[in-house]
């Protein structure tokens, strides 16, 4: 790659680690900085915001107004830093020659700083298919941002073709991963003096009582893991990561909330386990808790359902990320990505980018120069294929 590519990424990598995109707080600056940027070498520019005005969506586009073209997307929200032993500012970039080290480094600013820098080579060849940038909000907690993006992008009516998310691979091509599924159950009771427990509702024994029947839905999963199976595990899993409730050790607890997550392997899968949860609290806890308290409830919030990316017999995704990093193999991963919201909406996509998960979310997260190296390679071999 050339030295002036890779030094503009660097460059903008700093920018964009000082942005503290954490999913609690606004993104707006970073993608004005982005907006300005493109914008000014012609791109057209599509904006969507969420309910709250403070997160945005950028779909960038270079090259004619037509369908086919390929999509280069990345989130820009990264996770919290509080807690972790980092060494420096997480929100300044350190850069010592070798290595980029910053929140979002890898997960994955790098990706987003690679494309900008590559842009200007985009916008000054004569392309017969488009080039689009996507940077979305909110991909950490639930994609949300993503799905918004799309929802407009398939008003419009225009149809890329193939999509690469840069997500943290090693510059691997990932062609599948396992779905992600977010919720919060709520268990409302009735309190009480703990010496009466039959005259109320423990709304944390009846979440415990729930709590059995995830687990007991994650057994019935692993017999359901199809014998060809890629993933490890190979199997759809679910997993309990909070829970919430009670005031005091001698009061029946009138609340209780979970924290509960689910990622299928396919959909069948999911809808499967979903059933079967729904149908145990309905017709089993929830009548039980009401012959108390008419007023029990049981309610689960969905935070978030993301397809999985389901791997191709045929992915031209897959052919191009192949073509473009000199690849041979594809693989699947456990993680999860954006990718299944454009795969639904018929955009043949894969999973590859700069810099490796085992950094992501960490203290001293880093992405190295030659991984970046590696990504601007690939989306400089880019530009032949679209202007051909």
């Amino acid at each position: 790659m050339a030295h002036a590519e890779l030094e503009q990424t660097r460059s903008l990598l700093d920018a964009l680690i000082g942005f503290p995109t954490v999913s609690s707080e606004s993104n707006l600056a970073l993608i004005d900085l982005c907006a300005e940027r493109l914008e000014s070498l012609g791109a057209r520019l599509d904006v969507t915001r969420d309910e709250s005005g403070a997160k945005a969506n950028l779909f960038a586009t270079i090259g004619p107004d037509v369908d086919g073209g390929v999509v280069l997307s990345g989130h820009t929200d990264v996770v919290p830093v509080a807690g972790q032993p980092w060494t420096g500012d997480p929100f300044k970039a350190r850069d010592d020659g070798e290595t980029i080290t910053g929140r979002g480094a890898c997960d994955m600013k790098g990706f987003i700083a690679a494309a900008l820098a590559m842009a200007p080579r985009f916008a000054e060849s004569r392309l017969t298919r488009p080039v689009h940038l996507a940077f979305t909000h909110d991909e950490e907690v639930g994609c949300l941002g993503a799905g918004r993006m799309l929802e407009a992008l398939v008003a419009t009516g225009r149809r890329p073709k193939v999509c690469i998310i840069g997500e943290p691979t090693e510059m691997r091509i990932i062609e599948g991963h396992k779905g992600g599924h977010e919720y919060t159950t709520e268990f409302t009771g009735l309190e009480g003096h703990a010496s009466l427990p039959g005259q109320g509702v423990n709304a944390i024994e009846y979440a415990a009582r729930f709590i059995g029947k995830l687990l007991e839905t994650q057994e019935t999963l692993k017999g359901r893991a199809p014998a060809d199976s890629r993933f490890e595990p190979p199997y759809s899993t679910i997993q309990t990561g909070v829970i919430e409730g009670g005031i005091a050790r001698n009061v029946i607890p009138r609340h209780c909330s979970l924290d509960w997550e689910m990622r299928p392997v396919s959909r069948d899968d999911a809808d499967f386990a979903l059933s079967t949860i729904r149908r145990y609290a309905t017709e089993e806890l929830l009548p039980r808790m009401r012959a108390v308290s008419p007023e029990a409830s049981i309610v689960t919030h969905v935070i978030g359902e993301i397809p999985g990316l389901e791997p191709m017999t045929d992915s031209e995704a897959v052919a191009l990320a192949k073509a473009l990093t000199g690849e041979n193999a594809s693989e699947v991963v456990s993680f999860g990505t954006e990718a299944g919201l454009f795969q639904a909406v018929g955009i043949d996509t894969v999973v590859c980018g700069p810099g490796s998960i085992e950094q992501a979310h960490k203290p001293d997260e880093f992405v190295s120069l030659d991984q970046l190296d590696q990504c601007l390679g690939m989306i400089e071999r880019l530009i032949p294929r679209l202007a051909g």
